[in-house]
C-alpha cells in the first residue's frame, strides 16, 4: 500500500514538473516583417529597387520599338531610289519611329555627296541612337553594384548596435541581445543582395538587346550603301555596251 502511494506521489510530481516547463512557441515571420527589422537602410534599398524597375521597363520598351523594322522597308527605299524619288523615300523614313529609319533618312538627305560622307553621316546618326538607348544603363549598373554594399553597411551597423547593447548589459548578458541584433542586421544584407542581383541581370539583358540593335543598324547601313551603288553599276554597264 505504501509503495502504491509513493508511486502516485511521484507521478503527480512528474506531471507538475512537465506542466511547469515552458513550451517553446513557434515563431513565424513574413517578408514585410523582415523588411521592417532592417530599418531605414531597407527604405533606401526599396527606392533603388523602384528606380531599377523603372529604368528596366523604360529601356525595354525603347529597345523593343527600336528592334521592330519592317522587312519591306529597305526594298521600298531601293525602289524609290531607282526611280529617283528621293523625297518620297525620305517621307517613308519619317513614317517609322526606329533608329534604322532615321539613319537611312540621314543618308538620303546626304544623297549626291561622296559615299564616304554618306556613310559617315549614317554612322554618326547610328551612334547617337545607340547612345540614346544606353542612357540610364550606367545608373542600373550602379544599383547592381551599390545595393549589396548598402545592405552590408546596414549589417555592420546592426552588428555594432548588437555588441553595444551587450556591452551596456554588463553581467546581465542575454543571448537574445546578440541573436536579435544579428537577425536584424542580416536582413539588410539579404535585401541588398536581392536588389543587386535583379539589377545585375536586368543590366546584362538590356545590354545584350542593345547589341542586337547595333548589329541590325550595321546591316541596314551596309544594305543602304549597296543600294546607292546599284544605280552606278547599272549605268556603268550600259555605258560599256
Amino acid at each position: 500500500m505504501g509503495i502504491m502511494l509513493f508511486t502516485l506521489l511521484q507521478a503527480d510530481t512528474f506531471e507538475e514538473t512537465v506542466q511547469a516547463v515552458p513550451v517553446p512557441q513557434e515563431m513565424s515571420y513574413s517578408l514585410i516583417d523582415m523588411a521592417e527589422k532592417g530599418g531605414w537602410i531597407m527604405i533606401i534599398l526599396l527606392i533603388l529597387s523602384i528606380i531599377a524597375i523603372y529604368i528596366f521597363g523604360k529601356k525595354l520598351v525603347q529597345i523593343n520599338r527600336a528592334s521592330k523594322v519592317d522587312k519591306n522597308f529597305l526594298d521600298d527605299i531601293r525602289d524609290y531610289i531607282h526611280d529617283g524619288k528621293i523625297k518620297s523615300a525620305i517621307t517613308l523614313c519619317g513614317k517609322y519611329d526606329n533608329p534604322a529609319a532615321r539613319m537611312v533618312e540621314k543618308g538620303l538627305e546626304r544623297n549626291g555627296r561622296p559615299l564616304s560622307d554618306i556613310q559617315s553621316a549614317m554612322e554618326n546618326t547610328g551612334n547617337l541612337e545607340v547612345a540614346r538607348l544606353e542612357k540610364g544603363l550606367p545608373a542600373l549598373a550602379s544599383i547592381a553594384g551599390g545595393a549589396p554594399m548598402i545592405g552590408f553597411l546596414g549589417t555592420v551597423m546592426g552588428m555594432i548596435r548588437a555588441f553595444f547593447n551587450m556591452a551596456n548589459a554588463g553581467n546581465n548578458i542575454d543571448i537574445t541581445l546578440l541573436s536579435g541584433g544579428i537577425y536584424e542586421a542580416m536582413v539588410t544584407t539579404v535585401g541588398g543582395l536581392f536588389v543587386g542581383i535583379l539589377a545585375y541581370f536586368a543590366y546584362n539583358y538590356l545590354t545584350s538587346r542593345i547589341n542586337d540593335v547595333v548589329v541590325g543598324l550595321d546591316n541596314a547601313t551596309i544594305a543602304f550603301m549597296d543600294v546607292l551603288n546599284e544605280p552606278e553599276t547599272e549605268s556603268t554597264a550600259k555605258s560599256e555596251e
